[in-house]
């Protein structure tokens, strides 16, 4: 049984290299994304009754890194609809389940030593309202406040050193100075081999035309941020194969493993 598990393990490796190798299939890709986006696709999809504002891909990206980096902490910027938040805390109470039941012990719902953190300017009333009454908020907690204010960035840093296994996502404001400057004060956090995913680098490769109503832009973006914050930090490194295996993100060079 090992054998053929390790063998279909190795059949996937094969595809995420072809995949690396395949320009044709990465430049319709990049045409996909440039299309749907006109439509607001991210839109489109919800989790557990809140809207995510995700592509289904990263969706699938971020529960494997939940999967296999356990987090005991997952920090989240940007909030919304709460949609990540309540996909954040649902797989961390199905790693409790899950080490529950490899324990031979009954599942306690009560216990939320795994929790999520949303931090955000400006917490709508009615999507607070949502998420407090969600069955999952319990594991929730929530800042409000800029994410790169020193009191909120204190605060985050404060309730973090409660949690050995931390997970980062960053999704708020997406101008370079801000999501770098989240980059500096979050990233440290991130335990080695989890990661800080940097969601909406694809705007650096779309048209300008996409987006005439906010102030980021290629050239001032998330993507900028990280790969200016690379420079500096040799502790992080791009995870390719997730780019690779999805072919479809809103975060090219965005998921950045601690090493």
């Amino acid at each position: 049984m090992t054998n053929e598990i390790e063998k279909f393990q190795a059949e996937v490796a094969r595809n995420i290299a072809g995949l690396k190798d395949d320009k044709d299939v990465q430049a319709l890709s990049r045409i996909w994304l440039r299309e749907i986006t006109r439509h607001k696709y991210a839109y489109n999809f919800s989790w557990l009754g809140r809207p995510l504002i995700q592509f289904p891909q990263d969706m699938v990206a971020i529960q494997e890194i939940v999967w296999r980096t356990r987090p005991d902490l997952v920090i989240e910027t940007g909030i919304a609809h709460g949609g990540s938040l309540i996909m954040s805390a649902s797989l961390l109470a199905l790693l409790d389940y899950c080490d529950a039941i490899e324990a031979g012990a009954a599942l306690d719902p009560h216990n939320t030593h795994r929790r999520v953190l949303g931090v955000d300017i400006a917490i709508r009333p009615h999507n607070r309202v949502a998420i407090e009454e969600h069955p999952m908020a319990h594991r929730i907690d929530m800042i409000e406040g800029s994410s790169v204010a020193s009191e909120t960035i204190a605060k985050v840093h404060e309730i973090s050193r409660s949690y050995p296994r931390v997970l980062v996502l960053l999704d708020s404001n997406h101008t370079h100075d801000h999501v770098l400057a989240e980059l500096e004060a979050y990233a440290p956090l991130v335990s080695r081999d989890s990661y800080c995913v940097v969601f909406d680098t694809l705007i650096e490769d779309m048209p300008d035309d996409l987006i005439s109503d906010r102030p980021w832009r290629k050239g001032n973006n998330p993507k900028t941020a990280v790969h200016e914050f690379l420079t500096h930090h040799p502790e992080f490194a791009i995870d390719e194969d997730i780019e690779a295996k999805t072919m479809i993100t809103v975060a090219p060079s965005g998921y950045l493993r601690r090493i």
